[in-house]
């Protein structure tokens, strides 16, 4: 298969080139320019290909928490042409277990913060693994006690740290990653709690990307929050939406993630992202009050449902913003359909104070259907269907799941669908507006 022309790691690469200086990241008070990411995550990558162990993987993980580490590991791993296996240092040890098991990586990058899980997650390991910590910080006196107990306890496994990484070389190039190729795999619990991989790949994220990033034009000057975790797929748009437009990421720290209204102002933030319950805080405490955000232009809100109430309420704080509610499940590439707000019409729109989830991106298809797969009428109720070059073509090594998940409607051999469990309705116009899952139906 030809390379893909505008990968992750390619657009973010473009950027650097067009804006070396302007700042890329700001992270834990500190910003860092376009070049200067750009050369960590070079080195990062040199250090991938050099030391993985064989054979080599599509995939390596990252542990890592609102750090530097974090953000050069994303684009270290993509530069090094594998895909990223987000895991979570707040995550039980068992579970992030599980899911670098399950992802099949052999290289982790691990950030100082999440170093006291690493003995954990460690253990019981069945593959040797590469393990990098690119940050100083691993070297400093609090950690280097626990990184040599493990570099002596765990001799199957190779521990590299930043003194130890490779020196970037100037034969080293930004790699061509083909559309099946793997972007990063995230893992959804279920409901047996058994975490799923959702394999992304470059062309899903691609589809996406070509979609959203003229929609919401960023610039240079644009500041950005990054407020979701690597674990949640919304924080791909956070870097990769900022980073095509050359535009600066500000990751918010921890304390602010629930209250960020003072993030906001002291940032003079342009664009926020987060999940609609963030409104919700900020009103209860009363830190919505009108023009409280007058720097934002750009307020988009996913991963649950969204309350007219707190539409309205963030319109009258971010008098200047454009607020949109966007949804799509992680099995379709971070979100798939939008429904931009306005003041004077969109209360008459919402049924019962939901906001509606919109229309499907152009390009992507959506279907609703009955208990039998059949399609419904119009202004029935039923379950939310999705296909197109977003939607991820199965569960990654589960063909179960991926049998239940994904089907054949219509007797049709093609394309597959994509089950959400959502539960919809369609108007006359074709807006679809959220009523809740299919499981939570009384039957």
């Amino acid at each position: 298969m030809a390379p893909l022309l505008n990968s992750l790691i390619q657009r973010f690469y473009a950027s650097a080139q067009r804006y070396p200086d302007r700042p890329a990241l700001e992270v834990d008070e500190r910003r860092h320019t376009y070049a200067e990411l750009a050369a960590l995550a070079t080195t990062l990558a040199d250090t991938i290909l050099q030391y993985q162990p064989s054979p080599p993987k599509p995939v390596a993980a990252l542990l890592a928490y609102r750090s530097l580490t974090a953000y050069q590991g994303v684009l270290g791993i993509l530069a090094s042409g594998k895909g990223y296996v987000p895991l979570h240092p707040h995550f039980p040890a068992a579970r992030n277990r599980t899911m670098l098991t399950l992802a099949g990586a052999n290289v982790l990058v691990v950030g100082p913060e999440a170093m006291p899980l690493l003995e954990q997650i460690l253990v019981d390991l069945p593959d040797p693994m590469t393990v990098i910590c690119p940050s100083p910080d691993c070297s400093s006196s609090a950690n280097r006690q626990l990184w040599e107990t493990l570099c002596k306890r765990f001799t199957q496994h190779r521990f590299l740290d930043c003194e130890q990484m490779a020196s970037p070389t100037s034969t080293w190039t930004v790699p061509h990653v083909t559309a099946d190729d793997f972007a990063y795999v995230l893992f959804t619990s279920g409901s047996t709690g058994v975490p799923k991989g959702v394999p992304i790949t470059q062309g899903n994220v691609a589809s996406y990307l070509d979609y959203v990033c003229p929609r919401y034009a960023l610039q240079p000057h644009d500041r950005c929050s990054q407020a979701f975790n690597l674990t949640f797929d919304p924080s791909v748009h956070d870097l990769f939406v900022t980073w095509t437009g050359g535009a600066c990421l500000y990751c918010v720290p921890h304390r602010y993630l629930m209250a960020p209204a003072k993030f906001i102002r002291d940032k003079q933030l342009t664009v926020w992202f987060s999940v609609p319950s963030v409104a919700v805080f900020l009103s209860r405490m009363h830190a919505l009050k009108p023009d409280s955000f007058p720097t934002l232009r750009w307020s988009l809100f996913a991963g649950e449902a969204m309350s007219a109430q707190a539409a309205a309420q963030w319109q009258e704080a971010a008098p200047h913003s454009i607020i949109e509610n966007i949804y799509g499940p992680t099995e379709a590439t971070i979100t798939i359909s939008h429904y931009r707000w306005d003041p004077q019409k969109s209360p008459a729109d919402c049924v019962n104070g939901v906001v509606p989830i919109g229309w499907i991106f152009p390009e992507q298809k959506g279907c609703i259907i009955d208990q039998n797969l059949q399609p419904v009428p119009i202004g029935a109720e039923g379950e939310l269907c999705l296909s197109g070059s977003q939607v991820t073509q199965g569960y990654l090594n589960n063909p179960q799941k991926t049998r239940e998940q994904f089907v054949r409607l219509n007797g049709q051999e093609s394309p597959l669908w994509y089950r959400t469990g959502d539960r919809v309705r369609q108007g006359p116009n074709q807006c679809l507006y959220y009523l809740g899952r299919i499981d939570d139906q009384v039957q």
